[in-house]
């Protein structure tokens, strides 16, 4: 039995520590917000996120993050725009022994830093591990066969993670791409959205597969540039990750990108959907491409889309009507 923190009191911070109990681990839930865990503890239900999941009594809710100093784990699942500032909170009670695993998916906006490196920032001696794969949490608490991956450049924290959160319906494989595991999770939001939006506006299947196979390919395009290794982005960090963004009802960038193609603004589609990853990670990844000087056509479009008043009919124009290419990338004779 571990002793497990989860940071964030989400949807997916709650589908975890609901398994984890599950499986006989000593859980605690910390959130900073105390109307939150007040709503929690009353209810025993994440009633905004998480509807109709029951957390058992034995999970412990909080808001004094000093909890955090006896666990073997701590899951950071909140917003990418709050990890900085919750991992300065949490340093003085991290130790050399605890394992900081993350599961928030996006690229910091102005510095374009992984959520890891954000992390070994704020917390130099942390051993960090990163889960992702196609995860939703509707899915994950209602015990739905579910199978992730992790990656570390701390191996021993790696295996121990995998060991520790595997069960007979969680199933976890150990990759060593940390770069490739933390792109692919959080650029495929950028794809998402796009799918979104193309539902919203009416387009069909045809559209969608296009988007999410060229897709993975601009997302592998700027991840090898990056050190990452091509093959993450076929497994279940990659291409695992973007179909069930892509296609799921469950998918807040999904829903998000389907108001905006109806006609909601950007930022009121966003204010009525929550938490959008691929919105704040479309700003720092197109910044991103043009600083390497990597080629993202529908990560630019979709930048314009959101931050530069583009029409939502535009996008798709400009993508059908680019310069003729080679499938692979070949040069055209």
């Amino acid at each position: 039995m571990a002793k497990i923190t989860v940071l964030g009191a989400g949807g997916f911070g709650i589908s975890l520590a609901v398994m984890a109990d599950k499986y006989g681990h000593s859980v605690t839930v910390w959130s900073a917000l105390e109307q939150e865990i007040a709503q929690i503890t009353a209810d025993r239900e994440q009633k905004a996120k998480l509807p109709g999941i029951k957390i058992p009594e034995s999970i412990k809710l909080t808001t004094d993050v000093s909890v955090i100093s006896e666990s073997d784990i701590v899951i950071i699942g909140v917003p990418t725009v709050f990890v900085r500032n919750v991992c300065s909170v949490i340093a003085p009670f991290v130790n050399d022994k605890m394992i900081l695993v993350n599961t928030s998916k996006g690229l910091e906006d102005t510095t374009y830093l992984r959520m890891s490196q954000v992390i070994a920032e704020e917390i130099p001696q942390s051993r960090i591990v990163v889960l992702s794969g196609p995860s939703h949490a509707e899915e994950v608490a209602l015990n739905i066969p579910t199978t992730v991956a992790v990656a570390s450049e701390d191996t021993d924290a790696a295996f121990y993670v995998q060991d520790t959160l595997s069960n007979e319906l969680f199933r976890i494989y150990i990759n060593d791409d940390i770069i490739g595991c933390e792109l692919g999770g959080s650029l495929k939001n950028i794809i998402a959205v796009c799918a979104g939006i193309c539902d919203g506006i009416g387009y069909g299947d045809n559209t969608i597969a296009a988007l999410m196979t060229r897709g993975i390919t601009e997302i592998s395009r700027l991840g090898v540039a990056m050190g990452a290794k091509l093959e993450t982005f076929f497994g279940l960090t990659g291409i695992g990750d973007l179909i069930v963004t892509c296609t799921s009802l469950h998918s807040r960038n999904r829903r998000a990108g389907k108001l905006i193609g109806e006609g909601v603004s950007p930022d009121e589609a966003v204010r009525r959907v929550g938490t959008v990853e691929g919105y704040y990670c479309c700003r720092a990844a197109y910044g991103l491409a043009k600083k390497m000087n990597i080629e993202m056509p529908i990560t630019e479009q979709l930048y314009r889309l959101l931050f530069e008043n583009a029409d939502v009919n535009e996008p798709m124009k400009n993508l059908m009507s680019r310069p003729k290419r080679h499938e692979t990338e070949q040069p055209l004779i």
